[in-house]
């Protein structure tokens, strides 16, 4: 049974053969790595990249044009991404072509998208035991009480 080289492949994979140690319990040094990785996670413009990395690789140039912000802000992301190891880096040329390094991230992407949506399926239940059928007009309950 081979391991991964870089233990956070394995992390939600379903064919790396890597033993993943659960949260619970670990030291606090291990809880310090696992919040950088989240937070590396917590920027909107790095979850727009991972969603367009998911499609295919690109270029900084690319992902700049396609997020709308400069090569410089992208390639900032994309920097503290490859540090967590959810990005790759492959010199093409004069270009530097980005893909995903560890799609595990997608699965763990879409579970908190699936934790959301189920909140908000909630929240409406919740708000929709206030939301009243519209009243009859007064004068209806008149008309029906009296026949």
């Amino acid at each position: 049974m081979q391991q991964p080289s870089n233990p956070a492949q394995g992390i939600m994979s379903t064919h790396t053969p890597f033993h993943c140690p659960v949260m619970q319990g670990l030291p606090d040094t291990a809880l310090v790595q696992v919040a950088a990785y989240f937070q590396a996670l917590s920027e909107p413009t790095r979850l727009q990249i991972l969603n367009l990395l998911r499609q295919q690789e690109r270029s900084v140039g690319e992902l700049a044009q396609l997020c709308g912000y400069s090569s410089a802000n992208i390639s900032r992301h994309l920097t503290l991404l490859q540090q967590h190891g959810l990005v790759a880096r492959e010199s093409r040329g004069n270009s530097a072509i980005y893909s995903i390094a560890d799609e595990s991230v997608y699965a763990l992407c879409d579970l908190v998208c699936g934790s959301i949506a189920r909140q908000f399926d909630r929240l409406a239940a919740g708000r929709a035991a206030f939301v009243q059928a519209p009243a009859a007009p007064a004068g209806a309950a008149r008309k029906r009480s009296a026949r």
